[in-house]
């Protein structure tokens, strides 16, 4: 059987939601509402390309038209897993339902952690605590220079971070730190998402990250879409954290990208490629630099630049191509606290071929787009989520 498509873009963009989820009460999450809250805030969202495909469609958003002819199918999902954060978010898409969340420590971690990283490494740890990387280390990148301690931080998500001055830490034992950090985290009782090395260079009052961090995350617990699309040969092209958050599974070629305008180049990049398969994107400046940062005026102007972007790679979308543009989780920057939130995410799917996009049914479970490209491809389907390929064709 022919593949109804032989190049599949998928664009995760990190945080995008629309909208509380029917469970957000569960979350702390009521009101949750990422995009509605920007486009209020910045008195209406100027995003006329996403408008036309149809992302007023699937709601209505200030300063974004409905379209009468939408150009792409238009829904959103529902997750159907327990958690809001990047790895379930991801791993649900590519057909993985979790049903037990990972770990958080909005106290910081327990002792008995910190006392076997100290053990491990050689090293002594300060920081533990919830923060900002940035603001940790104008806090205590003087004593970690003066001491040689490395700093452990989290956040609102399943993460524990380390940072370190690569003039103090070189980043080979960095990495090292963090491989054994990884190796003592992975299962229970602590079940951390990721661990990752946040290195830094420069001087006290002017630190500044650089672009070497790198994640350590679990292994997916199951095969993804990916795994299948590997085996049966298909490409399966990783842009961005794609890699870290499959922890390269399935994966058959990684690229990293500097920030989302870095992360367009290449996508645009990889449709000059005679690929057969997936480019995966993830664009994570909207989560990490305005979500939880809680910044509603940078987190629009992102999605600005984003839509502007957008004509440059819907003009190399190919007869043979399928566009995918979705979110993970939400990250309302007007909501309380620092951490995701549970919303629905939007789905628009776009190719050549549409003369008027439709409205698709709700989706109750992100696993439908994996199952959808698993379809495409005629490879396993994923145990979760139901193909809508036939609805789009």
């Amino acid at each position: 059987m022919e593949d109804s498509f032989k190049r599949v873009f998928l664009i995760v963009l990190d945080s995008v939601g629309i909208g509380e989820a029917p469970d957000a009460k569960e979350f702390n999450d009521e009101g949750a509402d990422t995009i509605g809250h920007i486009a209020e805030h910045l008195n209406g969202l100027n995003m006329p390309n996403m408008g036309k495909l149809g992302l007023s469609n699937i709601r209505k958003l200030p300063g974004i038209e409905i379209a009468d002819q939408p150009k792409a199918h238009y829904t959103k999902m529902q997750e159907a897993s327990i958690g809001k954060d990047t790895m379930t978010g991801h791993w649900e898409i590519m057909g993985l339902r979790m049903n037990k969340p990972f770990r958080t420590f909005p106290e910081g971690f327990p002792d008995d952690l910190v006392n076997q990283i100290e053990e491990k490494t050689g090293r002594k740890v300060i920081g533990n605590k919830p923060a900002s990387g940035t603001k940790i280390i104008e806090e205590l990148g003087q004593e970690h220079m003066d001491t040689g301690a490395i700093i452990v931080y989290t956040s609102a998500d399943p993460v524990l971070q380390i940072a370190a001055h690569e003039e103090v830490v070189p980043l080979e034992e960095l990495y090292d730190i963090c491989e054994t950090v990884r190796e003592m985290t992975k299962d229970e009782p602590y079940m951390i998402g990721r661990i990752i090395a946040r290195p830094f260079v420069g001087e006290p009052g002017a630190f500044k990250r650089t672009a070497n961090r790198h994640d350590y995350a679990l292994k997916p617990f199951g095969r993804t879409v990916m795994n299948a699309l590997k085996d049966d040969n298909y490409d399966v092209i990783a842009l961005g954290k794609i890699n870290d958050i499959y922890d390269g599974e399935g994966v058959t070629e990684a690229i990293r990208t500097k920030d989302n305008t870095d992360g367009m180049d290449k996508i645009l990049e990889s449709t000059e490629k005679s690929f057969h398969g997936l480019t995966f994107l993830n664009l994570v400046d909207f989560d990490a630099k305005y979500g939880h940062r809680r910044d509603p005026q940078g987190y629009g102007e992102a999605l600005e630049e984003f839509d502007r972007r957008l004509p440059e790679l819907l003009e190399k979308i190919g007869d043979d191509d399928l566009l995918i543009l979705t979110a993970d989780h939400g990250n309302d920057p007007v909501h309380h606290g620092t951490d995701h939130t549970r919303e629905y995410v939007p789905l628009l799917v776009y190719h050549n071929d549409i003369q008027k996009g439709q409205e698709l049914s709700l989706r109750d479970t992100f696993a439908d787009i994996g199952a959808t490209i698993a379809d495409n491809f005629n490879v396993t389907s994923p145990q979760y989520g139901k193909s809508f390929l036939k609805d789009i064709k």
